[in-house]
């Protein structure tokens, strides 16, 4: 076992007593997890996986205001997200970036009446919407900015000016509108970094991933999943925050007659990667946002040098891990071809997909574009409360977790003792941009200038303990042909970052897994790395490539012969 992991267990075995254990570390769970122990409880993080591991992992990379949600009358849901995309381009600059948007606009009062009756109730379904309407949204949009603008305001273009910026939009384009949200280039990377500022900040409270918590009448036990071992736990107060599977965890957080009825319903979100450099060039730096013929909402971007495209949005009956099929596949590749009819699209440059449960708010309404992406905290009585957390979306984590730390705090008789909506994140504290830190990281360590962008885009001002980190060490040398990453940094994510098992550095501690670099000899060089820190024999170490590529194969399209084609082209 890994000595820090073997150290955050041994400290709840010395004391098992908390103010407060969060289940599940999910992006909102570890919200939860840093606002309660910075306004000074001690807290355990208990996640079944990795942390950000399963609907976490599987957002459209956007952190936005939720445009379409105005067509809801949701202006309360888009004000906090504004807000909070605008905390997140402030506290964590390294991976949240502005994200310059264009809506291809056919027609100027289309779905005008149809949002109107959308906000009423009148209707469920939206229509296409015309120039018209998204003039009054975006209006709003910025309107809600307007006293700490960090973006610039929208703007239209009329059908020239548009088609000589994005000459292979469809012909039926009349206008487009320009907008600015955000993207988050590694989500999952920044929950681990959260969770790291906790540890440094409130060192009396403890995250364990692959873990499990159930009651025992008297308390709570937690098995780590890597060795069988228990460890008794109390706590004064619970936070369930495990989204989607928030009804099925409260059959082993409850008794029998405590449940409640169903809390969560989901929908699921499947997105594909494409290496498409015609289609990448065409978007000319900007998300293209269009109404499918469905009335839904699609998106496709450049991201890390691919294209991000997505996304679905189909109601599920029950909490499992999801991947994209092959249906979803054709809607969103569809979709993109109607939007670039003069682009060539095809399945053979998807990369790589993944796909998502969205955990949200019950609620009675077919059209699951009408279903809220707000969220609640719902509390259920007992010798120990329990805090459901319900709903919420990647861009208003902080702003959920504030709530629900409140909520506690109030429980507790404590009162809140610091403020998260200014605090940086990770790489992002101090972070002025990334040019000085290259700089700064080619004068003192003498790095390359790609080993130094490297460097600064994936770890933003902590770059330099990487390097730290990885100067003391003999194999600080790239740990495949053309790839940035080094043996040195996989090591550095075993010890530093909560990596444990071999996916949580090929799918979530990097980005070889959806850009598509990821093939057979990278991981088996990953693997060796990752056997050496984590004491694995033979025999674990071919058992965790073996659950690596079944779970490429099986969830992300990515089969054993792509990784072995892909292995042979990089070594010619």
């Amino acid at each position: 076992m890994n000595a820090a992991r073997n150290a955050r267990f041994e400290s709840i075995r010395a004391d098992g007593a908390f103010d407060a254990i969060v289940v599940g570390g999910g992006i909102n769970g570890v919200g939860a997890f840093r606002e309660l122990s910075l306004q000074g409880l001690r807290v355990l993080l208990v996640e079944r996986v990795d942390f950000c591991s399963g609907c976490s992992a599987a957002p459209s990379r956007m952190i936005h205001g939720g445009l379409r949600y105005l067509e809801n009358g949701e202006f309360g849901l888009v004000r906090e997200s504004l807000r909070e995309r605008d905390a997140l381009l402030r506290n964590a600059p390294h991976m949240v970036r502005p994200l310059a948007t264009v809506v291809p606009i056919t027609s100027v009062f289309s779905g005008l009446f149809n949002a109107a009756a959308s906000f009423f109730r009148l209707s469920t379904r939206p229509a296409r919407r015309g120039a018209v309407p998204l003039r009054i949204g975006l209006s709003i949009y910025d309107w809600v900015t307007r006293t700490r603008r960090m973006l610039p305001r929208h703007r239209f273009l009329g059908t020239r000016a548009a088609f000589r910026r994005w000459p292979k939009l469809t012909s039926r384009m009349k206008f487009a509108a320009v907008f600015y949200d955000a993207w988050i280039s590694y989500p999952e990377r920044l929950g681990v970094e959260l969770i790291v500022d906790t540890a440094r900040m409130a060192p009396d409270s403890v995250a364990l991933n692959y873990a499990e918590i159930v009651s025992d009448g008297s308390g709570f036990v937690v098995t780590d999943s890597e060795t069988g071992a228990r460890y008794p736990v109390t706590t004064k107060t619970v936070v369930n925050a495990t989204g989607a599977w928030l009804d099925e965890s409260l059959s082993t957080l409850l008794p029998a007659g405590d449940r409640p009825g169903q809390l969560v319903e989901g929908t699921k979100g499947s997105h594909l990667v494409l290496d498409n450099p015609e289609l990448y060039a065409a978007l000319d730096g900007h998300m293209v946002y269009f109404d499918n013929s469905d009335g839904r909402i699609c998106i496709a971007f450049g991201y890390l040098g691919r294209v991000l495209a997505g996304s679905t949005d189909i109601k599920v009956e029950r909490a499992e891990r999801v991947r994209c099929e092959d249906d979803e596949r054709d809607y969103i590749l569809d979709s993109l071809q109607a939007v670039f009819p003069a682009v060539t699209m095809s399945a053979d440059q998807i990369v790589y997909s993944f796909s998502g449960i969205r955990p949200l708010l019950k609620s009675e309404h077919d059209f699951t574009g009408r279903i809220t992406r707000g969220h609640d905290v719902k509390r259920i009585d007992g010798d120990v409360p329990q805090y459901c957390m319900i709903g919420g979306k990647w861009t208003t984590f902080r702003a959920f977790a504030q709530d629900l730390a409140d909520e506690v705090l109030e429980e507790l008789g404590r009162e809140r003792t610091t403020s998260t909506a200014e605090l940086g994140i990770g790489g992002g504290a101090d972070f002025v941009d990334a040019p000085q830190i290259e700089t700064a990281l080619i004068a003192e360590w003498g790095v390359s200038e790609d080993r130094a962008a490297h460097l600064a885009d994936v770890y933003g001002t902590r770059a330099a303990e990487v390097m730290e980190f990885c100067t003391a060490r003999d194999d600080d040398q790239p740990i495949g042909p053309g790839v940035a990453l080094t043996a040195a940094e996989v090591a550095f994510m075993v010890q530093r970052e909560y990596a444990t098992r071999l996916g949580d550095l090929i799918l979530r501690r990097t980005a070889v897994a959806i850009t598509g670099a990821v093939d057979a000899g990278l991981i088996e060089a990953i693997a060796t790395v990752a056997a050496a820190e984590l004491d694995w024999n033979d025999e674990r170490r071919l058992a965790e490539i073996g659950e690596l590529v079944t779970d490429l194969e099986d969830y992300h399209r990515v089969d054993r012969d792509a990784l072995d084609r892909r292995t042979m082209e990089r070594t010619l």
